[in-house]
């Protein structure tokens, strides 16, 4: 898929999301619908921050970047606004619940922040060393 029509997509999908979100406040009442109503909001949410954050993520690298490759830029952006999408959601669930706290949240970034350090230092192969594997 090319760039330009991938990016088109996920804006497409971000503003539905972002719609369903808007409907769901509008027209549910969580104390009526239970837990479908709760699901629905919850992930509503958190698929229109991802495409958010996804795209507001890879146009900030765009801009930031002195290289062409920019399609390299979709699989971070992605991953990242994955956990940025999770903190804010798992976030909202811990205070709805009156269980969120300095600390609790604390712990919540470093879990985050660690997981992404692990995913960012693993040692990606080059085009020579999978070229290598293959023979």
């Amino acid at each position: 898929m090319a760039l330009k029509h991938y990016l088109m997509l996920m804006a497409l999908g971000t503003v539905f999301c972002w719609a369903a979100w808007v409907l769901v406040i509008r027209n549910i009442n969580p104390d009526e619908a239970g837990a479908i109503g709760l699901i629905s909001f919850y992930a509503s949410l958190f698929l229109a921050l991802l495409g958010t954050l996804s795209l507001l993520g890879f146009f900030v690298r765009v801009w930031f970047s002195k290289t062409a490759a920019v399609f390299r830029f979709l699989g971070v952006s992605f991953r990242q606004a994955v956990w940025f999408g999770l903190l804010i959601v798992i976030a909202l669930l811990l205070q709805a619940n009156r269980y969120l706290t300095w600390w609790n949240a604390l712990l919540l970034i470093i879990f985050m922040t660690l997981l992404e350090f692990l995913l960012l230092s693993r040692k990606q192969p080059t085009h020579t060393q999978l070229h290598d594997r293959e023979a």
